[in-house]
C-alpha cells in the first residue's frame, strides 16, 4: 500500500505543472450507469481525462446501491467513481436535453449505455450529437450492440458470460457450468470499449479524421478471448467440454492442496517447465517414464500424473512447496484471497493497493492506477464523489451557467 500524494510526488518529480497522466486536456461526458460503462470512465479518468459523469438526480447511478455498502455509501461507486466529476441532470426532460448538449459540444467523447433508442427518443442520437459537435467520439455500449434481432434485449454481463461461451467452458465436467463472481464481462467490455476510444480519437487527432460513434457489446469482446473455440468446431468438428482447473491443451495444470489446508496453481505449458516441475516434487525419474514424456502423452495420462503430484503436494506445507518450486523454477503460485493480496510483499512493493482519504469512508483501500508510465502516470485524486458534487463546478465555471440559471434548473427538478 501506498499514499497516493507521495507516490505522484515521486513519480513527477513534484513539479508545478505536472500533469495527470497522458490523456491530460481530454473531457469525457459518461452518461452510463452500472459497471461496463463506469469501468471506461475510470480507466480514462486514471489516466488525467476530465470526466463529467451525468447522474439522474433523483437515483443517481445505480451503481451507488449496488453491492457491499458501508453506513449507506456504495463501495462498487466509490472504486468505479474515483477521479470523476459528479453532475445531476434529468436527460428525459426537454430543459435536460438542452443542458446535456451543451456538455456534448464542449466533449471530445461520450460514453452511454442506454437501451438502443433511448437517445433517439430523446433527439440525442449520434446523428444530432455530431452535428454540434463534429469531432465527438461517442462510444455506445450496450449488452447485445445496435443491431441485430437481440439488440432491443436488456443486457447485463451475466447474459454476455452465458452466450458467449464462457459459462459453458468454465467449471467441472460433471457439474453445471460455472458463472464468474465478479463483473467479468463488463470489464473485458470496458476494456475493448477504452482502446476503442483512443483508437478513434487517434485517427481523429493523428490522421485527421473526424469524430465517429463506437458499437461496443458486452457479448463480444468475452467471446473474443474464449480462445479459437469457433474454428476448432469448424475444422475439427469439436466441442471443448469443461474440464474444471485443468487445462485441456497442457499437463501439468491444477491447483493442489498442500498439507496446511492451502492451495496453490502449477501451469506446465511448455515442455522444459514440466521437467522442472518433475524435480521440483523429487520425481526426476518421471521425466523418463513413457506416460510422462510429452505433453500429449502427460494429457493422456493425466490422472494418474496429477495424483503423483498431489501425493507430493500431501506431505507439504505451501510455504515449503512454493519454495520448492522457485529453487527448481518451475512455475507455480499460491491461491490467494483478498487478505492475502494484501499482505504479499510482491504487490506492496509494487504499490498495488492505495490508500485515499474520503468524505464518507474516511480513508478507502482500491487498486492503484495501472498500466505504469514513466513520463505521464496516472493517479487517483479522489474516490466517487457524492451525487451532484460538481454541479457548480462544471455547470457554473465550466458551461459559464449563470446563477439564476441553475436556480431554474434545480427548481424544476433538471439538476
Amino acid at each position: 500500500m501506498s499514499d497516493a500524494t507521495d507516490e505522484a510526488a515521486d513519480a513527477t518529480g513534484d513539479t508545478e505543472d505536472k500533469q495527470r497522466g497522458p490523456l491530460d486536456g481530454l473531457t469525457v461526458v459518461e452518461a452510463g450507469s452500472m459497471i461496463s460503462a463506469g469501468t471506461v470512465g475510470r480507466f480514462l479518468a486514471d489516466f488525467g481525462a476530465e470526466v463529467i459523469k451525468v447522474e439522474h438526480p433523483k437515483t443517481g447511478d445505480h451503481l451507488r446501491q449496488f453491492g457491499p455498502q458501508k453506513e449507506g455509501t456504495g463501495l462498487w461507486w466509490k472504486y468505479l467513481g474515483r477521479n470523476k466529476k459528479s453532475v445531476t441532470l434529468d436527460i428525459s426532460t426537454e430543459e435536460g436535453q438542452v443542458v446535456f448538449e451543451d456538455l456534448v459540444s464542449e466533449a471530445d467523447a461520450l460514453i452511454e449505455n442506454f437501451r438502443p433508442g433511448t437517445l433517439e427518443r430523446w433527439n440525442l442520437g449520434y446523428d444530432h450529437l455530431s452535428e454540434l459537435n463534429p469531432d465527438l467520439v461517442m462510444l455506445r455500449l450496450t449488452g447485445f450492440g445496435q443491431t441485430g434481432p437481440y439488440s432491443e434485449r436488456p443486457g447485463f454481463g451475466t447474459l454476455a458470460e452465458a452466450m458467449s461461451g464462457f459459462a459453458y467452458l468454465n467449471g467441472y465436467p460433471d457439474k453445471e457450468p460455472l458463472l464468474p463472481p465478479t463483473g467479468l464481462a463488463d470489464g473485458i467490455a470496458a476494456m475493448f470499449s477504452t482502446f476503442a476510444i483512443m483508437f478513434a480519437l487517434y485517427n481523429r487527432d493523428a490522421n485527421g479524421g473526424s469524430g465517429q460513434y463506437i458499437d461496443t457489446s458486452l457479448i463480444e469482446p468475452i467471446f473474443s478471448l474464449i480462445g479459437p473455440q469457433p474454428l476448432r468446431y469448424q475444422q475439427l468438428d469439436e466441442i471443448e467440454k469443461r474440464s474444471g482447473n485443468r487445462s485441456t491443451s497442457s499437463a501439468p495444470r491444477n491447483v493442489y492442496q498442500t498439507s496446511d489446508g492451502r492451495a496453490v496453481a502449477i501451469s506446465a505449458s511448455a515442455q522444459p517447465i514440466a521437467m522442472r516441475v518433475f524435480d521440483a516434487i523429487e520425481r526426476p525419474e518421471l521425466k523418463d517414464d513413457p506416460r510422462f514424456e510429452d505433453n500429449e502423452k502427460r494429457l493422456e495420462n493425466v490422472e494418474e500424473l496429477d495424483a503423483i503430484i498431489q501425493d507430493w503436494m500431501d506431505d507439504h506445507t505451501r510455504e515449503e512447496v512454493i519454495d520448492r518450486f522457485e529453487e527448481y523454477e518451475a512455475t507455480i503460485a499460491p491461491i490467494y484471497n483478498v487478505a492475502d493480496i494484501m499482505e504479499d510483499e510482491h504487490y506492496q512493493a509494487r504499490d498495488a493497493l492505495v490508500e485515499i482519504e474520503d468524505d464518507q469512508l474516511g480513508e478507502g483501500l482500491v487498486q492503484n492506477t495501472f498500466p505504469r508510465f514513466s513520463e505521464t502516470p496516472g493517479e487517483i485524486t479522489h474516490l466517487g464523489p457524492q451525487l451532484g458534487a460538481h454541479n457548480e463546478e462544471v455547470y457554473g465555471e465550466h458551461l459559464s451557467y449563470d446563477e439564476e440559471t441553475l436556480v431554474d434548473l434545480r427548481s424544476e427538478g433538471v439538476i
